[in-house]
């Protein structure tokens, strides 16, 4: 007898989701709870496991589809897995019956990483996954390339492309392919949501730099002694969370949002935190942040950079939010003006470290190890004034870290 494969509740206010991905195909045998889809909300991508172990039987839906909560998506027949697949479901169009002994091809990939593997002509099974359950992930391909290891794959060979991508013919005459892949259900809500903030908020950025000087010789000298204690490094966004805490104090109008005709104003410092994930920048929240140690603010981050590359955030980890924190200078951004995160009224803007000549109260020049740093702001509820003294309190408290200690 076969059992219905449901989408489960996703969350509050949550409908529906994507399919994203088949983790399973038909005729592969199944553990109960063993993962057999990953779903795309508007927020995070989750996976659905099997209600019981058996068999898969045929897939209902296609990768890219929009299903509703409660809706089947598959069924599992009773018994193991056996040698020979049962037919997928017309459905089912990714689904193509491969030869048993071709491993690279047997190897489950996401849409992104297949295509990473087919541009670059790796195997993917010469590659360590890094993602859950060992998966490839889009890093995990890159860095196999850059490492000068690649090697020739299968599904180059083939030309063969899964969950319903295209791997266009190299033209004779060069090189001018293109490729059409729907967006998935985050990228679009992200695309929506920063649409949405630029036709409601008045926004506005500006800027500030800071001298890194103190922070950096700070992580020097403790560094060790911090992980050591803590178990876990001492990074430069613990000081910037801990600095917004202090600012945000100061001018609490940046830690508040505009609901109706009313202005909401937070006792509290709810940071999000800009994390880049395999589907596109996630936003997670570090909770009553004004309550916590450095130590506390670097575990949360350091949680959430690793479950957001395997994927297992939840929609709860996202909820809320009262202030953002984005650092572009991880990837070597010099200068940018970061888009809000609706319903917030502010964002503030890291960036990459560089040295530059500065000229010193004594009137020598020196090269110092500079940050520029961005506040966008609704000016609706946000003066320029309130906006240019949090961040000249940042700045404050990032050259002089004793700050922080004594709440200045």
């Amino acid at each position: 007898m076969a059992t219905e494969v449901k989408v489960p509740v996703l969350g509050e206010s949550i409908t529906e989701a994507t399919l994203g991905e088949w983790l399973k195909q038909p005729g592969d045998a199944v553990a109960m709870d063993e993962p057999i889809a990953s779903l795309e909300t508007d927020k995070v991508a989750l996976e659905v496991p099997a209600p019981e172990a058996g068999t898969m039987g045929a897939l209902q839906v296609e990768v890219g589809d929009t299903v509703e909560v409660g809706a089947v998506i598959a069924t599992i027949e009773a018994g193991g897995g056996s040698a020979t697949k049962a037919a997928p479901a017309p459905a089912a169009k990714e689904a193509k019956s491969e030869p048993a002994d071709d491993t690279a091809s047997s190897i489950t990939l996401s849409p992104a990483v297949r295509r990473l593997v087919l541009e670059h002509g790796v195997d993917p099974s010469q590659i360590a996954g890094t993602g859950k359950d060992g998966r490839l992930t889009k890093d995990d391909v890159e860095k196999f390339v850059k490492s000068g290891a690649s090697t020739s794959s299968p599904l180059a060979e083939k030309g063969e492309a899964k969950g319903g991508e295209a791997q266009a013919a190299a033209p004779a005459g060069g090189n001018r392919n293109e490729e059409r892949v729907r967006m998935t259900r985050l990228r679009q809500t992200i695309a929506k949501r920063l649409k949405s903030a630029q036709d409601t908020a008045a926004l506005l950025t500006t800027f500030n730099d800071v001298d890194m000087t103190a922070v950096i010789e700070t992580r020097k000298k403790y560094k060790d002694l911090f992980a050591k204690k803590h178990g876990v490094k001492l990074g430069f966004m613990g000081f910037f969370a801990k600095a917004a805490c202090l600012a945000l104090k100061d001018v609490p109008s940046v830690n508040g949002q505009i609901d109706g005709d009313e202005i909401v104003y937070h006792d509290y410092v709810d940071i999000s935190v800009a994390v880049s994930a395999p589907n596109g920048l996630v936003v997670p929240v570090i909770r009553n942040a004004e309550q916590m140690s450095f130590a506390d603010v670097e575990n949360t981050i350091g949680d959430f950079g690793k479950r957001a590359k395997d994927g297992s955030l939840t929609m709860a980890d996202m909820e809320g939010g009262t202030f953002t924190i984005s650092n572009g200078g991880v990837f070597g951004s010099l200068m940018s003006t970061p888009i809000i995160n609706p319903p917030q009224s502010a964002v503030l803007g890291l960036h990459r470290i560089e040295q530059r000549p500065v000229v010193m109260p004594d009137g020598s020049i020196e090269a110092r190890p500079m940050m520029y740093l961005a506040l966008s702001y609704d000016h609706r509820l946000i003066d320029g004034r309130e906006a240019v003294t949090f961040l000249v309190r940042i700045k404050e408290a990032i050259e002089d870290p004793t700050r922080l200690l004594i709440d200045l």
